[in-house]
């Protein structure tokens, strides 16, 4: 009893990392930086447009400042001691600093609950009584609730920490994460702890409980009322308003409630993966609001794009006051247009922002699952055989041809991005199609790799070795690269007038030629004749499944036959996931004349972004190496 009453006044508290991976901390911690970097200028950009922008100085973008000032709090409360874990190693922290630190985390986070429910009850205004909207948010309003939330919250979180402070602890303490919460504080202590998990609970009810279902009343609310509009156009664009708070209360209530789930039910998860959670509802607000509002907001993302159009406006004024240069510079625009603009998706620019959300996280999967398919083969020493060889490069190609088209839409979608240089959208047209002919590549060059593990599975090591690999993988990436060069020449040789619209999201060969008031004939046989020779790859792989299956139903036994096409079931989806949205594409394209236009350029959209996304799930989930890999970092052994 002696050791726990002197322990009790000064306890030690070790705050636990990710377990196992503390030879990686140092690498570890650099994306957690650059999260923490960019939370803290976006939030103070934020903070700082809203304050000089004088079209801002309304109740929506003071609620907007008081997220931004919250979230800057949650973020810096937070960092320090993962700073400390990662790049130090330094895991102590005294109990006075863990009991401060807990209360801002916990102040912070119920202040941003309460404002996004704030925000909630702006738009239900905005909306329901748009007339009065500036007469019911008053000035004296709007600092009237920011103060009931500032006070709400340190109100509610002062007697958690008073009644911890009472408790009894070891005179050594190990919390489950980089920061202490008031839950993972009980679980230390050696004393009775019901007192303050019941206080505890009744905070989390009162606070972002009751905030959640206001929340949910206020857009139950805002939902009938945009639905009693008679106009569809009106009715879209009352609930556009609402895009960037119900991307920013999703955000927040997502990881939380995930956090909870796990403390509830994943007693058999890994510790990394509650560590990461934990890690995931601090640290993706304070980085995604700001991200979220400027890209919705057209006051904060005109001010933002405002630096990068007056130098070229700088530029352009330069070439025009010089006589000589000027005739010149107007001559060459007629033959090559400065800029191109891009659309986006044809008759669905009000909903653009919408179809964002979809993109993102297709796009947000697409990087997360190839660079853990690349991460697992490089790491496991079991995946060092040409059918993983040929899946890394399956996967560096679909992250190249996610990121050289989806920020592009992405751009025109959040920013109204719409102009493209010319130079720019003919670079982008030759690394999307050369990346689309080298993942055809990659697909003959694993339907061999399938080939020769059946068909002649005792020569597999000594038919396909290293420098056979090297070499197949050298013409994976020439042979597209030799193909699509001439189409460069071919667009920069065509002239251009006055068109300068793509009616697409993206810059592709014909999209550019059909601009052209030149002859494009050449362009349209070039390019017929590039895709009949990536079409042959259709027929390699059709002649090489031959093969394969009539080896596999030479097999004697039924058992060694699905084992065997087994091995090609991860092949095949990829196949379909591949060619049927291009060949649906075409066929659209050429016999759909009474289809309309965005039909045509979302299939167009999809044939980029669903192949890159589904390509390491396919594999995650059919290879038992990288299912298992995978596994293992989330589950216990």
């Amino acid at each position: 009893m002696s050791v726990f009453n002197s322990s009790a006044l000064y306890p030690r508290f070790l705050l636990t990392g990710l377990s196992g991976l503390e030879s990686r901390y140092s690498l570890i911690s650099l994306p957690i930086f650059l999260v923490y970097a960019t939370s803290v200028a976006g939030n103070i950009t934020i903070l700082f447009i809203i304050r000089t922008e004088p079209s801002l100085h309304q109740p929506m973008y003071y609620f907007l400042s008081m997220l931004a000032l919250t979230d800057l709090g949650l973020s810096t409360t937070t960092f320090p001691t993962m700073f400390s874990v990662f790049w130090f190693h330094a895991r102590e922290i005294s109990f006075n600093a863990c009991l401060i630190q807990m209360y801002f985390i916990h102040v912070f986070s119920i202040i941003e609950s309460a404002v996004l429910l704030a925000m909630a009850f702006d738009r239900f205004v905005a909306i329901r009584e748009p007339l009065r909207y500036p007469t019911i948010l008053t000035n004296g309003v709007i600092t009237g609730i920011g103060l009931a939330i500032a006070v709400r919250a340190l109100a509610l979180v002062f007697p958690a920490s008073f009644l911890l402070k009472r408790l009894q602890y070891r005179p050594v303490n190990i919390l489950s994460y980089t920061f202490c919460l008031h839950q993972d504080l009980i679980k230390t202590t050696v004393s009775s702890r019901r007192v303050s998990s019941i206080y505890g609970l009744m905070v989390v009810i009162c606070s972002m409980g009751l905030d959640s279902v206001l929340l949910l009343l206020s857009y139950v609310l805002i939902l009938g009322t945009v639905l009693s509009i008679a106009s569809k156009t009106e009715r879209v664009k009352a609930l556009n308003t609402c895009i960037s708070h119900i991307c920013a209360v999703f955000t927040f209530y997502t990881p939380m409630i995930g956090l909870s789930m796990i403390r509830r039910y994943g007693q058999n998860a890994s510790p990394i993966v509650h560590v990461l959670m934990a890690n995931v509802y601090l640290l993706v607000p304070p980085l995604m609001n700001p991200i979220v509002y400027s890209v919705k907001t057209k006051q904060i993302r005109d001010r933002i794009l405002k630096k990068f159009k007056q130098q070229k406006e700088e530029q352009l004024h330069l070439l025009l006051s010089l006589t000589s240069d000027n005739m010149i510079y107007l001559n060459r625009s007629l033959f090559h247009p400065a800029t191109f603009f891009l659309i986006g998706i044809p008759g669905l620019e009000e909903v653009h922002a919408w179809l964002s959300l979809p993109f993102c996280s297709v796009y947000l999967v697409a990087l997360l699952g190839n660079a853990t398919i690349l991460l697992v083969i490089k790491a496991e020493q079991t995946l060092r055989e040409p059918m993983f060889y040929f899946l890394a490069i399956l996967s560096t190609v679909d992250l190249a041809l996610s990121t050289t088209s989806i920020p592009r839409m992405l751009g025109i979608f959040w920013f109204d991005a719409h102009e493209i240089n010319f130079g720019t959208c003919v670079a982008q047209m030759f690394l999307i199609h050369a990346f689309t002919g080298m993942e055809a590549e990659v697909l003959v060059a694993m339907a061999f790799d399938r080939y020769v593990a059946i068909c002649a599975p005792l020569h597999y090591t000594t038919i396909l070795t290293s420098r056979v690999l090297v070499g197949i993988s050298t013409c994976i990436v020439i042979r597209p690269v030799l193909l699509i060069l001439p189409m460069i020449y071919l667009i920069y040789r065509l002239p251009f007038c006055r068109a300068r619209i793509i009616a697409h999201s993206y810059c592709e060969h014909m999209g550019i030629a059909k601009l052209s008031c030149g002859n494009i004939q050449i362009n349209a046989i070039y390019g017929l004749f590039v895709v009949s020779l990536f079409l042959m790859n259709l027929v390699l792989i059709g002649i090489s499944y031959v093969y394969i299956l009539r080896a596999v139903f030479r097999l004697p036994s039924q058992d060694a036959r699905l084992k065997a096409l087994s091995t090609c079931g991860s092949h095949v989806a990829v196949l379909c996931v591949f060619y049927i949205p291009s060949v649906f594409s075409f066929l659209t394209h050429r016999f759909g004349h009474n289809i309309p236009h965005y039909i045509h350029i979302l299939i167009a959209n999809l044939y980029l972004v669903i192949p890159p996304s589904l390509n390491p799930i396919i594999y995650g989930v059919r290879t038992k190496q990288i299912r298992e890999r995978v596994l293992c970092v989330f589950t216990k052994k």
